[in-house]
């Protein structure tokens, strides 16, 4: 079952991407910022496809690819769990890093994914 936050999210990249090809702003990937915030302060926009990509050599020919999204460690969540690894090695300390519940509470249901915060 998705979380309020997994709904809210989808619901707000699909009406976004709607948008987006009404504009006539077809080549576009619809995005969400602002994620930490509640849903009613969200940011809407695309971005050029293009604008993801970058020019490698593929086969002795440069060609337009979008870059891998590697595991950045010097980022917020990976240097979040660098510090708690030797920790959460031998005790129960694990949380989930993801939404847990679509029901429920707001303060349980509709919080924002903890690599999302870690990440800001």
């Amino acid at each position: 079952m998705p979380s309020n936050f997994d709904a809210d999210y989808c619901y707000s990249i699909g009406v976004n991407a709607t948008h987006l090809i009404a504009a006539g702003k077809t080549g576009y990937m619809s995005l969400v910022r602002n994620l930490t915030r509640p849903a009613a302060e969200w940011l809407a926009g695309g971005v050029p496809i293009t604008m993801m990509m970058n020019m490698e050599k593929r086969n002795g020919k440069m060609k337009p690819v979008i870059q891998k999204a590697l595991v950045k460690l010097d980022g917020g969540p990976f240097k979040f769990f660098a510090s708690k690894r030797d920790e959460w090695a031998i005790e129960t300390a694990y949380v989930y890093p993801g939404p847990i519940q679509y029901f429920g509470p707001s303060e349980v249901a509709d919080i924002t994914t903890e690599t999302i915060k870690l990440e800001h």
